[in-house]
């Protein structure tokens, strides 16, 4: 996995005539790569199902929903009403699947707006039901039937029996049948193909109700690369199409590219003596004559506080390790042995500077966590900068 260059990010930073410095710079050429894996992994007749939900992971998510769109994905789906209302609002016309559970005075909204219903239980179907009773047409929903990922979903059980029923098809249509995968990354694959044991169950019983579903979709973006039995209609690419993924060993890893590179620029070198601390509570003493930078970042902006002591960043083609504690507004990095580093120079939190690189990967594992945490976790207050898809 390769990130831009950093001094791109400052490029792009520098056209939008702010000067920010602390971006999250969004290389559009690296999520049209991503899409093309997503597609040589499935079937040319299955549909992609982009998730975008938690503002498309950190990637901002009505101009990845854009560029997604141009790049010939036509469905996505969120987790909430409001996640699904942005995007519409936007003027995308495509179809937004709602995958989170909505309360029953949510659906009058998801309607008005044309947004697609996942429906996990028989309340929640009696209840669309009734808010669609003045409706001339059927509404289109997808059947949500926990398989085994312990979450939101009827059984199997009770799905048949709902669509073995009649009286709710004059005002909603299932359009899906979906379920999720819970271990699809692991390199044992028995938990999950007894997941798509239950749900291929299921599916062959509707075909004997007659009753034609379109879309059938179980597949995370694990399963796509690891599970070829679980493609179905469509697929659900989320972590994959921003360059990330969390595969157990056992499988070749895909060629993906980050989408997200992540720069500040420092704002004061500053000279400590030995024995002197940075931080708050002393967490680091310094056992030598130091240069300290301070950048403008902390983990208000999302750059995790579990990196203290531990992390580190790219400056001027060297890491230099973070000392005490990351604040809300600042970390303090050792740069006494990259003497050319002063007050403007550019330090990359998440990307590629000097042939070195730090990912979201690296971060999750020195914080205990995962990519989508590091990803997800960067905050508004940092500008998202869009590198075009092609020059």
């Amino acid at each position: 996995m390769k990130s831009l260059p950093a001094q791109l990010a400052r490029r792009a930073a520098e056209q939008s005539g702010t000067r920010p410095p602390t971006v999250a710079l969004i290389d559009l050429a690296a999520l049209a790569h991503n899409v093309a894996v997503v597609r040589r992994s499935i079937p040319p007749s299955c549909q992609i199902i982009a998730v975008v939900k938690a503002d498309a992971y950190g990637h901002g998510a009505v101009q990845v929903a854009q560029a997604l769109l141009k790049m010939g994905v036509a469905r996505f789906g969120v987790a909430t009403l409001a996640e699904g209302v942005a995007i519409r609002k936007a003027r995308l016309s495509s179809p937004i699947l709602v995958m989170g559970g909505m309360q029953p005075e949510d659906y009058r909204a998801a309607v008005a707006h044309r947004l697609t219903p996942v429906v996990h239980d028989r309340p929640q179907l009696t209840a669309l039901a009734q808010c669609l009773r003045r409706r001339p047409t059927p509404y289109p929903i997808h059947l949500k039937v926990d398989t085994g990922m312990g979450r939101l979903g009827l059984s199997v059980e009770d799905a048949v029996a709902v669509l073995g029923e009649s009286d709710w098809r004059r005002r909603v249509q299932v359009e899906g049948l979906m379920t999720h995968l819970a271990d699809a990354d692991n390199a044992d694959p028995t938990y999950t193909v007894r997941q798509l044991d239950r749900f291929r169950s299921l599916i062959e019983t509707v075909k004997t109700t007659g009753l034609r579903i379109p879309l059938i979709h179980a597949a995370n973006s694990a399963a796509i690369l690891r599970h070829p039995a679980s493609h179905f209609s469509a697929v659900r690419p989320g972590l994959m199409l921003y360059g990330y993924h969390t595969l157990a060993g056992g499988a070749p890893p895909p060629e993906l590219k980050p989408v997200l590179t992540l720069t500040t620029k420092v704002v004061q070198v500053r000279r400590v003596a030995q024995g002197d601390s940075i931080s708050y509570n002393r967490t680091y003493v310094a056992n030598r004559p130091s240069r300290i930078a301070v950048l403008p970042v902390g983990y208000a902006d999302g750059y995790n506080r579990l990196l203290s002591n531990r992390g580190a960043v790219l400056l001027e083609g060297q890491r230099a390790p973070i000392v005490g504690r990351v604040c809300m507004d600042l970390t303090m990095v050792d740069v006494t042995d990259i003497p050319a580093v002063r007050t403007g120079s550019e330090a990359v939190l998440i990307g590629s500077q000097g042939g070195l690189r730090v990912t979201a990967d690296d971060l999750a594992a020195l914080a205990g966590t995962i990519p989508y945490e590091i990803l997800c976790a960067i905050g508004p207050r940092v500008p998202r900068i869009y590198l075009p898809s092609s020059p």
